[in-house]
């Protein structure tokens, strides 16, 4: 299962490694992205399912296939290149666009909803939560006292002249956006709530794979590898064990494997990628 399918690149090199028999299912909230997935991978069309889904039905959509299990899933997480780049989706600061930000049409919120209804104080907390941002509360009253704000561009401008000036090595509005990408998509909620479900899919000697692009996402996912591998996971002073978890995978990579610098030059977003590997093991 590609969980994230995007365009398909991933899928692809999966169906061609999995050649001649391997199936693969593919999930994407965003229609736009299904379309150039599948026509990424015509060639291979007999062995390929595509879904309009969230990962976190991930479960529901094997059953849905009569699938028992999966040997792999992968979860690519965040905004695509493709999704950045298409200014009327509204993800990037950079060009002039509506404050949309949601994955797929099916999602209720836009960034705009967040921006123009939220109090200022629950602006702020979330600036500082999910974007890590030291001026959330200076940006949020910004924000409020600039409302209606309707354009990327126009909160980008908002943003900048809230921070004075400052200028490090990203934008100032870099982190504003992911914390609004982030909310408006509920993305760190449904990270936790699927990595269970991908492990329990998970055939015995099956791989997880989850590539993540900022601390937030891999924290939660190096912190679900480290505690399903574990047999114990009552704390340090508990001095004999009276939880009974039972480890159900085994970390592949302890640390992240991370881009090499061929990599970063040929495509420069790569160069906050993460990729943590699990293995499922046999329970019986």
């Amino acid at each position: 299962m590609d969980a994230t399918v995007g365009a398909g690149g991933h899928a692809a090199g999966i169906l061609q490694a999995s050649s001649p028999e391997g199936e693969l299912l593919g999930l994407d909230l965003d229609p736009q992205a299904l379309e150039l997935a599948s026509q990424r991978l015509f060639a291979f069309r007999s062995r390929v399912i595509l879904k309009q889904a969230s990962y976190t039905s991930l479960q529901e959509q094997i059953a849905a296939l009569g699938w028992s299990v999966v040997h792999g899933v992968l979860m690519d997480l965040g905004v695509s290149s493709m999704q950045i780049d298409t200014p009327e989706r509204g993800f990037s600061f950079q060009t002039e666009g509506p404050l949309d930000m949601r994955f797929g049409p099916s999602l209720s919120n836009t960034a705009a909803d967040l921006v123009n209804q939220m109090s200022e104080s629950d602006l702020a907390d979330l600036i500082w939560e999910y974007g890590e941002e030291r001026h959330a509360r200076r940006i949020a009253r910004s924000i409020v006292q600039a409302r209606p704000i309707r354009t990327t561009t126009q909160l980008a401008d908002v943003i900048l002249k809230a921070a004075r000036g400052e200028r490090g090595k990203i934008h100032p509005a870099t982190r504003t956006f992911q914390a609004l990408r982030i909310a408006v998509n509920e993305e760190l909620k449904g990270l936790a709530d699927t990595l269970p479900q991908a492990v329990q899919a998970l055939a015995p000697g099956g791989r997880l794979a989850v590539i993540s692009f900022h601390s937030l996402e891999d924290r939660i996912v190096k912190q679900f590898m480290r505690r399903e591998s574990r047999d114990c996971i009552c704390p340090p002073e508990q001095p004999v064990c009276i939880c009974g978890h039972k480890a159900s995978i085994k970390e592949i990579t302890r640390r992240p494997i991370v881009a090499s610098e061929e990599e970063i030059a040929a495509n420069p977003r790569a160069r906050s990628a993460k990729l943590r590997v699990a293995e499922k093991l046999n329970l019986a």
